[in-house]
């Protein structure tokens, strides 16, 4: 049964899965950098899917207590017929990228990566926030 768009994602998803139709590649959004994390007592685990992506293509970067991961990903799908006449040229290339607030006390050198099988491994070490009791009392004569 279709149902009206306001019961999907976007107006176009009930034309899109037509048993006609494939996707060469996945653009949804939700499949991308899949991201799970788990804590292990004093470090944070986290492993990212990026399906399709090469090592050199995922930075990471921390800035103001965000570690921000970005992902680009190219790809080509040519077909041509025996002589040589274009059948179907495809071409796709799309950045994405994910923050977390892993806190100001984190370091640069203090986070762990590893990238292997299209997936991101990173070890986040827990900082303890230092809580700084700043009352300032007002003195109370008489």
């Amino acid at each position: 049964m279709l149902l009206p768009s306001m019961f999907t994602e976007s107006l176009f998803d009930d034309f899109f899965t037509s048993p006609h139709y494939k996707r060469s590649y996945s653009s949804n959004v939700h499949e991308m950098m899949k991201t799970d994390i788990k804590d292990q007592g004093n470090v944070y685990e986290m492993t990212m899917s990026l399906p399709g992506v090469r090592k050199e293509d995922v930075k990471a970067e921390l800035k103001d207590g965000y570690l921000t991961i970005q992902a680009t990903s190219n790809s080509e799908n040519n077909e041509s017929a025996d002589d040589g006449k274009y059948i179907r040229r495809e071409r796709y290339m799309g950045t994405c990228s994910r923050s977390f607030y892993v806190g100001d006390e984190v370091k640069q050198e203090d986070i762990k990566a590893k990238f292997e099988d299209g997936t991101l491994h990173l070890t986040i070490p827990k900082k303890e926030e230092v809580v700084v009791d700043n009352k300032n009392y007002i003195t109370i004569e008489g």
